[in-house]
């Protein structure tokens, strides 16, 4: 195996992961709005159509409609379709498909048919899309039997998870942030580097306070971890779920048990969101009985998302507010 990595951004990551699935299987091909000459929205299809041509980057009409039905009908044939469904806002008109067909038809079907298609959404607020183009809507999804839903936050993750759910035979939700997809990590350049889908990774270990986290909000967290470990001594454990559905419980009580407080953090909407089923989750468990003090909630206002740049930074958690919460967690005010 090659151990070799590169600094690159979350867009070359997609770009790599995507190409290198395109070599491996010629099943596997790129659709949506702008992926083609335009290089994608967001850039993340820049250089796929020299290499691959035109009929495996397909441009498309805009028509969200369209787009999810022939991509769910390409999947059900015995072709790999990836999505570029570009802001995650757009999913509205791919409800139909994705949640009455794409995710039913193998349950219906008794395990015999197949949709195995990838949904890139990209999600959050933070480059002033406004209310209509910024919202994270990944909760939506995972009340869906049927789908998966992945919410990777560092650009190696990105990598190895995309490839995980192109090669997955199941209809897979996978979230990018647009405020993130400028930030650098190192990547592995292995083609062989694939991250398990359901599978939570501790990105710090520690002993005082869990915070639990995924996607955006964790190198926010992580800044919170390192600065209250440098200013008041506090060990914190920060869980990255990484994929929401699967879910690694498993991981979530192991840590619970390990530290007894726990605070969960993520960009979308308090009220309804995910972390709140997991929050669930540890009540319902015997973690429960391993609990300090309550479990803490941090995330969104339940407000759209404002344009006014000062508004749209407010709303959503930010490294001093995690800081706080840890505080409050730990010295119990």
């Amino acid at each position: 195996m090659n151990n070799e990595t590169k600094l690159m951004s979350v867009r070359d990551a997609i770009i790599m992961a995507m190409s290198e699935e395109m070599r491996s299987d010629e099943n596997v091909f790129l659709m949506g709005e702008d992926v083609g000459i335009f290089g994608g929205d967001f850039g993340t299809s820049v250089g796929m159509l020299e290499e691959f041509g035109a009929e495996r980057i397909r441009d498309t009409p805009i028509s969200e409609n369209a787009i999810s039905g022939c991509a769910i009908g390409a999947a059900m044939t015995g072709m790999r379709p990836i999505v570029d469904v570009t802001f995650m806002d757009f999913v509205v008109y791919m409800m139909d498909n994705i949640v009455n067909q794409a995710a039913k038809t193998r349950y219906m079907f008794g395990g015999k048919g197949q949709v195995p298609v990838v949904f890139r959404c990209a999600a959050g607020s933070g480059v002033g899309s406004a209310a209509q183009h910024s919202q994270s809507l990944e909760s939506w999804f995972c009340h869906i039997p049927g789908l998966k839903v992945v919410a990777p936050g560092t650009p190696a993750d990105v990598k190895g998870l995309l490839k995980a759910s192109i090669r997955d035979n199941n209809p897979v939700i996978f979230i990018e942030y647009k405020a993130q997809y400028n930030m650098k990590g190192e990547v592995p350049l292995d083609p062989d580097f694939v991250l398990p889908l359901g599978k939570a990774d501790l990105k710090r270990e520690g002993k005082d306070v869990t915070v639990i986290t995924y996607g955006r909000m964790l190198d926010r967290v992580l800044q919170a971890a390192d600065q209250v470990r440098d200013t008041e001594g506090i060990s914190v454990e920060v869980v990255d779920l990484r994929t929401l559905i699967p879910l690694d419980k498993e991981a979530i009580l192991e840590s619970v048990k390990k530290t007894g407080r726990v605070l969960l953090v993520n960009d979308a909407h308090k009220t309804n969101g995910f972390i709140g089923e997991v929050s669930a989750i540890i009540s319902e468990s015997e973690a429960f009985d391993y609990l300090d003090g309550p479990i803490l909630r941090l995330a969104a206002e339940d407000i759209p998302v404002p344009y006014n740049q000062a508004l749209e930074t407010a709303m959503i958690p930010s490294v001093e507010r995690i800081k706080k919460y840890i505080l409050k967690l730990v010295n119990n005010r």
